[in-house]
């Protein structure tokens, strides 16, 4: 292909040595104990506090343990390919960047802003779910924030800003600007509290498991623990989060898979405990609430831990912001680096060596969803853009594998090309159990992001720069 030929392509491919080598701003500060508790942080939190009663009342029962086990299984198959990717290209963007070495350009766009999706309106329902925890916790003391700002705009029901989760995000911005290093720290002290609180629910809560309750253990067949694990998968998003560190992490090639694996490992292993004690103190039909674990604790009669539940649920949820919004900055940090989007996402400060500008951008953007719009129903339009790129991951590691056979790989995914087959069928398996009108919102979202392509990415793209090439 000549070089007119590749700079018009749509096809177009960053070379691998550019996208592992990028001249990169930021700083390598974080470890593997960083990367894992950033992968926990981001895991644990809206679904371990809140969906497991929802998938349990509504699809599994207390074969809820067999949903969590099939999530885990794709998202494990999944994150042994982010791994390799990770260890051959570690460069910031993840599925973004990791696509654009496998597919080409039009591909990486379409995992970009299909990321841009998960991130970004996945933090917008977390800090909605934050702030009905933290409303919770504050009317416990017996105080009230004014009606009108506890909620997103709905006129009829009175409410029409929810001021605090448009301030936990805010301040979330704030924290990631100060520099990845401090971001890194406070994540993890508030990893280890909320890992405290689902460790006290678990050394508590086992004395109080009824066996009575768990039968029928599939009140709704095997249908209903498919269909549970694509509604708990949002439970599990968050590991891939680790790989967009790419860039700020000491020997990535060894520490990105120890981080990514690592953290889900962990946090698969703390969803099946919980699930199998939350439907042994409680009977499943009885689980469909806001609260499940809290709620748990006070059908028996325990109402003096509720406090401490709510506060692991509030820091839990806290850490899953926190990983989400870095996310999603670092990753439009790589879009823009890329001459995909503006420049202003690429710009880093110097003292804190952080996007400023992009992340304040994205904060208030954020922060204006979360408190003008309710997302209580965007779990599953984050579960198929996830589900979307973990599939095209998986499929690009046989590409490059293909491609590029003598590339160095600090990760190797074992049984290649079975595993990854496996992961991608899995994923669009899970996709197939969600709703029609999630995939076509999906579908519109996409459509969106190809307009935007072809009208500014596409020219102003560095592929286009001979320089970039040379």
């Amino acid at each position: 292909m000549s070089r007119n030929e590749s700079q018009s392509s749509l096809f177009r491919k960053k070379p691998i040595a550019v996208s592992g080598e990028e001249r990169s701003a930021l700083k390598r500060v974080l470890g593997p104990l960083d990367l894992m508790t950033l992968g926990v942080g981001a895991i644990i939190g809206t679904g371990i506090f809140v969906l497991t009663g929802v998938a349990a009342a509504k699809y599994a029962g207390p074969g809820l343990v067999l949903s969590f086990l099939l999530a885990g299984l794709i998202c494990a198959f999944a994150a042994l390919c982010y791994s390799e990717f990770a260890s051959s290209v570690p460069a910031s963007g993840s599925a973004y960047t990791y696509s654009y070495t496998a597919f080409g350009e039009v591909i990486a766009w379409i995992l970009g802003w299909d990321l841009i999706l998960e991130y970004g309106f996945a933090s917008a329902a977390v800090a909605s779910g934050w702030s009905g925890y933290f409303q919770s916790l504050l009317s416990g003391f017996g105080l009230h924030l004014p009606h009108e700002l506890t909620s997103a705009f709905s006129p009829e029901k009175g409410t029409y800003f929810d001021i605090t989760a448009a301030a936990i995000t805010l301040i979330i911005t704030f924290l990631l600007t100060r520099g990845v290093k401090e971001a890194a720290r406070a994540n993890g002290i508030m990893v280890a509290l909320k890992i405290i609180v689902v460790l006290i629910f678990i050394g508590v809560g086992v004395f109080y498991v009824q066996p009575d309750n768990w039968q029928p253990f599939l009140p709704f067949g095997i249908s209903g623990v498919t269909a549970g694990a694509a509604t708990v998968f949002f439970a599990y998003i968050g590991f891939d989060a680790v790989s967009t560190a790419a860039e700020e992490v000491k020997m990535p090639q060894r520490n990105l898979p120890i981080g990514i694996i690592g953290s889900l490992a962990i946090c698969t292993v703390l969803y099946i405990v919980v699930s199998l004690i939350l439907t042994g103190i409680v009977p499943y039909h009885m689980l469909n609430v806001s609260d499940p674990v809290a709620f748990a604790f006070g059908f028996v009669n325990l109402h003096g831990l509720s406090w401490i539940v709510a506060l692991g649920a509030i820091t839990g949820i806290t850490t899953v912001l926190l990983v989400m919004m870095y996310g999603q900055t670092r990753l439009l940090y790589s879009m823009s680096r890329d001459g995909l989007l503006s420049p202003v996402f690429s710009k880093v400060s110097g003292k804190s060596q952080t996007p400023v500008v992009g992340s304040w951008v994205a904060g208030i953007v954020v922060a204006l969803f979360s408190g003008f719009i309710s997302l209580g129903h965007l779990a599953e339009l984050t579960n198929i853009g996830t589900l979307f790129a973990f599939a095209v991951v998986s499929l690009g590691i046989i590409v490059l594998r293909k491609n590029n056979p003598d590339l160095k790989r600090g990760f190797r995914v074992p049984f290649v090309p079975w595993i990854p087959i496996l992961s991608a069928i899995g994923c669009v398996y899970l996709m197939t159990r969600l709703a029609m009108l999630t995939w076509i919102t999906f579908f519109i979202w996409l459509l969106i992001g190809l307009a935007i392509y072809f009208l500014y990415g596409r020219h102003h793209s560095h592929l286009n720069s001979k320089s970039f090439e040379e």
